[in-house]
């Protein structure tokens, strides 16, 4: 996926994910994640710019983070380029991987899980444990899976 600027959002790429997103959490949760008025581009802007954190990452075997929020990409202090390159297991220290797995594999199971908590790791070291975050499944048109996502507000940093 093309991943625009700043300057340059919402790019068609970012854009159709947005909805990907947006689509697979109202389809798995039955509630809204942002308000869905006006054009998807606007809906794009405002999951951007959302206070809270969102990020997904694709269905590979070591699945590569696929989208961050602005909220996201503060929280792991990383810009939208290397955000995408960075591997999602590397969001966890390697002792809180196993934990991290069983989340994602407990989420592919159930669809979602709504009351995850757990320690990650920013770009620079910077540790912090995130609470009542919500992962779901990213669903494509024909409702197959094709990655999972989180969303969370509430983030506490550690020592």
């Amino acid at each position: 996926m093309t991943v625009p600027s700043d300057s340059h959002l919402p790019h068609a790429p970012w854009v159709a994910h947005s909805q990907q997103l947006l689509e697979s959490f109202v389809r798995l949760l039955g509630r809204e994640l942002v308000d869905r008025s006006g054009t998807h581009q606007e809906q794009a802007w405002r999951l951007y710019e959302a206070a809270f954190v969102v990020v997904s990452a694709d269905a590979s075997a070591d699945p590569l983070l696929t989208y961050g929020n602005r909220t996201a990409l503060g929280l792991w202090e990383v810009d939208v380029d290397t955000l995408l390159a960075t591997p999602a297991r590397h969001t966890a220290e390697p002792m809180h991987r196993d934990e991290r797995q069983q989340l994602l594999d407990r989420t592919r199971a159930q669809g979602f899980v709504d009351d995850y908590a757990g320690i990650r790791i920013s770009a620079t070291g910077k540790r912090f444990r995130i609470e009542q975050a919500i992962v779901w499944n990213l669903l494509d048109e024909a409702g197959s899976y094709c990655g999972q996502a989180a969303t969370f507000d509430r983030w506490v940093p550690l020592p």
